[in-house]
C-alpha cells in the first residue's frame, strides 16, 4: 500500500527518505484498481446483534474500526485533540443510527461515510471560524502512540530526518481543500480503491480520480521543492 505516513516511510531502509516519499506520490497514480464482484458483509452478524440492542457487539465494532477511524480523521484534521473529540462524536452517531442501517452498503463503507461526512463539516466550520493555521496544527504525528513505532528511536538522526519529513508531509496535506484531503488520506495512506472512495463520498470514480489526480500535483511540487531546497548533513 502506497503512503505518506510514518509507517511507510519506515520501511524504506537503504533509500533516501525523502527520495522515496517523492518516488511513492509519483507512482501512487499508477496502482490497479481491484476487481470489483459480490462482497459478503463480515460485519453483518454483529451489526444485526447491536440492532437487537446488544451493546457489546456495538464495542466489537468500535473496537475493529478505531484505529483505521482515527487514522483516517487524524490524516484530514492534522490534530489529536480534534481527532479524539470527533471519534467520540462519529461513534456516538453510528450507535444511535445503526438500527437503519439496511446492508445496502458494507458496515464499514457506512460508518467510513459517517466520519468523513463529520470531519468534512467540522473542517469547513473550523475554516470559517479562522481558527486553523499551519502554525496551530500537530505537525508532531510522530509523538502519538497510534502512529509511533518504537524502531524510530533507535537511530536518533533518521528519527530527526523522519520528523522533519512528517512536518513537511502534514503541512503539505494542510494546503489542499478538505475534498482532495480526503481522497489522499483513503488512497493514499489507507489503501482504499476508487469505487470504495467513490461509495464513502457519494461522488462517481471519475471525480475520484480527478480529485487524486489534482491532489498529487499539488503535493508532488510540495514535496520536490522541499528535497530540492533541503539537504540531510552527514
Amino acid at each position: 500500500m502506497a503512503s505518506i505516513s510514518i509507517n511507510a516511510l519506515e520501511s524504506e531502509k537503504d533509500v533516501d527518505v525523502k527520495q522515496a516519499v517523492v518516488k511513492s506520490i509519483t507512482s501512487m497514480d499508477e496502482r490497479a484498481e481491484p476487481k470489483q464482484g459480490a462482497r459478503v458483509d463480515p460485519d453483518l452478524h454483529l451489526v444485526q446483534l447491536a440492532q437487537s440492542g446488544d451493546t457489546q457487539a456495538f464495542d466489537e465494532l468500535v473496537t475493529k474500526y478505531s484505529q483505521k477511524l482515527y487514522g483516517l480523521v487524524y490524516h484530514m484534521t492534522s490534530n489529536k485533540d480534534d481527532t479524539h473529540d470527533l471519534l467520540q462524536d462519529v461513534f456516538a452517531k453510528a450507535y444511535r443510527s445503526v438500527s437503519k442501517f439496511r446492508g445496502n452498503s458494507l458496515f464499514y463503507t457506512w460508518i467510513y461515510s459517517i466520519a468523513t461526512n463529520m470531519t468534512l463539516n467540522f473542517l469547513k466550520k473550523r475554516k470559517r471560524r479562522a481558527a486553523s493555521s499551519l502554525d496551530d496544527i500537530d505537525t508532531g504525528v510522530q509523538n502519538d502512540p497510534a502512529f509511533v513505532d518504537a524502531s524510530h528511536r533507535s537511530n536518533p538522526r533518521r528519527q530527526i530526518n523522519i520528523n522533519e519529513l512528517q512536518k513537511k508531509l502534514n503541512k503539505a496535506m494542510m494546503l489542499l481543500s478538505e475534498d482532495h484531503r480526503a481522497v489522499v488520506t483513503m488512497f493514499d495512506i489507507q489503501g482504499m480503491a476508487h469505487a470504495e472512495i467513490g461509495s464513502i463520498l457519494g461522488v462517481s470514480v471519475g471525480t475520484v480520480r480527478s480529485r487524486l489526480f489534482y491532489a498529487h500535483q499539488q503535493l508532488r511540487g510540495y514535496l520536490e521543492e522541499f528535497q530540492g531546497s533541503e539537504r540531510y548533513t552527514e
